[in-house]
């Protein structure tokens, strides 16, 4: 068991965010993706465009709940009947967001398979660094379910560490993310354990896979909104 930073422990092969990574889960995200904040801020705008009556919005992979609880103390007043949904596979994820949430019956965290999630009536879903987790086998399957149970006018967030189109760009955009952690007072010893926990873990898809990931779905208004060296965020309408 090695550390990799923030008082994470990981194993090569197996990053998990379960046992007291929640602990440490914001400061670490803050510092190792960079702009994490200020992505949650520019889909907090856009939310603004997509909001409809007796909808949901729906977070996949919540995490601490952060965003979603950000999303509801902006539009809890907003509309008629909008409910805020957060769902995380890992438990102890969950528990500390339901102890961190305001005290409504409109806002939920719950524990569940993100393949299994009910996406109908929902009029934004946002995925912030999740789809990355899932089977690559099966992300186009999810992508589809979401399209099809979005409401007309509404929107899918999407955010994902993305790996560069050849093994030229990806040379150089993993060097330049290094120094980025480098920088943040992450040591090499500390990169070096969460890349190798990552092995098989996290499997990112190229901007253009992404892109035609979520046009296979059905989606045909997509926009990139956010673009930092491996990181990128798209809005879809449907």
């Amino acid at each position: 068991m090695k550390k990799s930073g923030d008082n994470i422990k990981v194993k090569n092969a197996a990053w998990s965010f379960d046992g007291s990574t929640y602990k440490n889960f914001n400061k670490h995200i803050k510092k190792s993706v960079p702009l994490y904040k200020e992505t949650h801020d520019l889909y907090l705008n856009f939310s603004d465009f997509f909001l409809q009556d007796n909808s949901k919005i729906i977070d996949i992979g919540s995490s601490t709940g952060t965003y979603l609880i950000n999303l509801f103390k902006k539009h809890n007043n907003t509309r008629k009947g909008l409910k805020f949904e957060g769902y995380d596979t890992i438990r102890k994820m969950v528990d500390y967001s339901n102890k961190n949430k305001p005290n409504k019956k409109d806002i939920k965290f719950i524990n569940k398979d993100i393949n299994k999630i009910n996406f109908k009536n929902s009029c934004i879903v946002s995925s912030f660094y999740s789809i990355q987790f899932i089977s690559p086998k099966k992300r186009q399957i999810l992508i589809n379910k979401i399209y099809k149970d979005l409401n007309w006018g509404g929107a899918f967030f999407m955010v994902e560490k993305v790996r560069g189109p050849d093994a030229r760009f990806q040379d150089m955009i993993s060097q330049v993310y290094s120094e980025y952690k480098l920088s943040q007072g992450y040591n090499s010893d500390e990169i070096l354990s969460k890349s190798r926990s990552l092995k098989g873990v996290l499997e990112p898809f190229s901007s253009n896979a992404n892109l035609q990931m979520l046009k296979r779905s059905g989606f045909k208004d997509i926009f990139t909104v956010f673009k930092y060296c491996c990181f990128e965020g798209w809005l879809a309408i449907k």
